[in-house]
């Protein structure tokens, strides 16, 4: 039977020398090709003392390389040619990656390449970018928007989880990494077996292969360090409030979820769409526009290898931020506690199908997706699938993981706000 949504259908998954995965996805006529290295290390994996070290080197290696060495240099290799790159760390992963067009495929392969496995890492740089890196660090602290989710993660994962701190890491641990900090990470961590290069677009799965073996020989192969397990929540819901003179409450509430492995993961996604993604669901149309009670309101999970979090985020004015927190709990109760209505549910399905398929047309999008999969779950599932089992997800399966998230477990809040007492809060959060 031929697949309904072939968008992502026509990969090519290959393992190659050292244990370098290679995926080549071609999208139809398109003029760009895009090319990511995602390598299955993260802010997870860091001890304490020099907490966002993977940060650190994603920042470093785009100051110069060998056969690109100076910052100037590695950019223009790229943007000389019409094309962008850039690079992110998550928890468990890091990725660099560029988008040129299709005839300059190998030069984007052979840029990504040198940056990560030739960097020059001059001190004088690295002082530099330190500075930088301590200025985004600030910058977070002067949004509070941003921070409060910062502080939701350190209640949610406590006692200094490398999970509850952030990827940048923290001021002290920023001014305690060095070079050999930095050497040593990329020496032990960008392993040939920890690696997937993904490609989509005007690409040749042979051609790509022939791009890449120059480099293949450079990746040692080796076993990534263990990550620190998550340890269950304590008993109790909690609040931590940050009391600043900002305009708005800040607010983050939530608790674990299950993990990127488990098959609930993809009725927890339609639960959550069902909750607060996008301007047509409950959140939304109850709390911002019947009540009134917010000007931004969304709810979000977010999986890891053995753990996740699902909460809420909401900004509202000081003194109705119990009201707001109140009227939430009352829309988590009832989705646990009352069956979806089969037309929301549709609605929701259709709003997870259409995201996914709309996202899968870009070439960068499409390479992380395929890519992403591979890494950290070892199997790639395709759009079918995955519509597949959005389809057969009932509404006892949305009240079912919605109550073993929100109903069964202690909750965890932080706030931001012109706020002097965390009481009410804590009472608002309370499941009784």
């Amino acid at each position: 039977m031929p697949s309904r949504t072939n968008i992502a259908s026509a990969y090519t998954l290959e393992a190659l020398d050292h244990g370098v995965r290679l995926i080549t996805a071609p999208l139809g006529q398109r003029n760009s090709a895009s090319v990511a290295l995602m390598f299955k290390i993260g802010s997870r994996y860091e001890p304490e003392p020099i907490a966002g070290v993977s940060h650190f080197v994603e920042h470093m290696v785009f100051k110069g390389s060998r056969r690109y060495p100076t910052a100037k240099a590695v950019a223009e290799a790229i943007e000389g040619v019409g094309g962008e790159l850039n690079a992110a760390t998550d928890k468990e992963t890091t990725v660099y990656w560029a988008r040129v067009p299709g005839d300059k495929l190998a030069n984007a392969i052979e840029v990504l390449t040198d940056i990560v496995q030739n960097p020059i890492l001059d001190p004088k740089e690295v002082e530099k970018e330190r500075d930088v890196i301590l200025e985004e660090l600030r910058m977070y602290l002067d949004s509070p928007g941003d921070h409060v989710h910062t502080v939701f993660e350190e209640e949610l994962w406590p006692h200094h989880h490398p999970l509850g701190i952030d990827i940048a890491g923290t001021e002290e641990s920023v001014r305690a990494i060095g070079v050999d900090d930095i050497r040593r990470h990329l020496q032990e961590n960008y392993l040939g077996s920890d690696l997937v290069v993904a490609v989509a677009g005007n690409v040749d799965h042979a051609a790509a292969i022939e791009m890449l073996e120059p480099t293949l020989a450079a990746w040692p192969e080796g076993r990534l360090a263990d990550f620190v397990p998550a340890e269950p929540l304590a008993e109790g819901s909690t609040v931590r409030l940050l009391t600043k003179p900002t305009e708005q409450a800040h607010v983050v509430f939530g608790t674990r979820c299950v993990d990127y492995h488990h098959p609930d993961r993809f009725a927890l996604d339609l639960m959550n769409c069902v909750l607060g993604e996008g301007m047509s669901c409950r959140l939304f149309l109850e709390i911002r526009e019947n009540l009134g009670l917010c000007y931004d309101i969304h709810s979000w999970t977010g999986q890891l290898a053995d753990t996740g979090s699902a909460g809420v985020y909401l900004g509202t004015e000081p003194r109705r931020a119990q009201d707001a927190v109140e009227a939430t709990m009352a829309q988590l109760h009832r989705i646990c506690e009352e069956p979806v209505q089969i037309a929301e549910l549709t609605k929701a399905r259709e709003y997870l199908k259409g995201r996914l398929l709309l996202r899968l047309e870009g070439t960068g999008s499409l390479a992380t997706w395929l890519g992403g999969q591979e890494l950290l779950t070892g199997r790639i599932l395709e759009p079918d699938e995955i519509i597949d089992k959005l389809d057969a997800i009932t509404p006892d399966d949305i009240m079912r993981v919605a109550s073993d998230t929100y109903a069964r477990q202690p909750l965890r809040m932080a706030a931001i706000a012109p706020i002097e007492d965390s009481v009410g809060l804590q009472r608002a959060i309370s499941w009784s």
